[in-house]
């Protein structure tokens, strides 16, 4: 199996586990004299399987990300790296935008005019070049997550 298929399959495990939890919150109690929907026991043992089934498949994406390299780091620190950029740059697009101003208008003339305090061009250009870095690591991430076999 490709390492994104297992990729996929735990997003499929973890939805699934997501529609248990919900179902037996919904069957784990009931008024008397009625019959609950489910049985909420068997979905637990259900949502059980899951869980053992998801903390093999995470163990073994985890050992398949250690073991691949991307250039001089693991794909484990790329991935570090790639959560680090995806906040770098929101958090200069949304200081970029409080300093414009997005959202302001004056409705008099006679009211204080707000000034940046600090460089728009300057942040929107940082973010732009954090959002080409990051591009170009998800690029060579999603590369390897199709070319590399799970290690199980």
């Amino acid at each position: 199996m490709k390492l994104a298929e297992a990729l996929a399959l735990r997003a499929d495990l973890q939805r699934r586990l997501e529609q248990l939890r919900a179902r037996i919150g919904t069957n784990a109690r009931y008024q008397e004299g009625e019959e609950p929907t489910e049985n909420a026991e068997a979905l637990l043992g259900e949502a059980d399987e899951v869980l053992t089934r998801l903390e093999g498949l995470i163990a073994a994406i985890n050992r398949t990300n250690l073991s691949i390299t991307l250039g001089e780091r693991t794909m484990t620190d790329a991935l570090a790296r790639r959560d680090v950029l995806r906040w770098r740059h929101a958090l200069l697009t949304s200081a970029a935008d409080a300093a414009a101003g997005q959202g302001e208008f004056r409705q008099m003339r006679s009211e204080l005019r707000r000034i940046s305090a600090l460089p728009v061009p300057r942040l929107r250009a940082q973010a732009d070049e954090v959002a080409r870095e990051l591009r170009e690591l998800d690029a060579r991430i999603q590369e390897a997550n199709w070319t590399n076999e799970l290690r199980e």
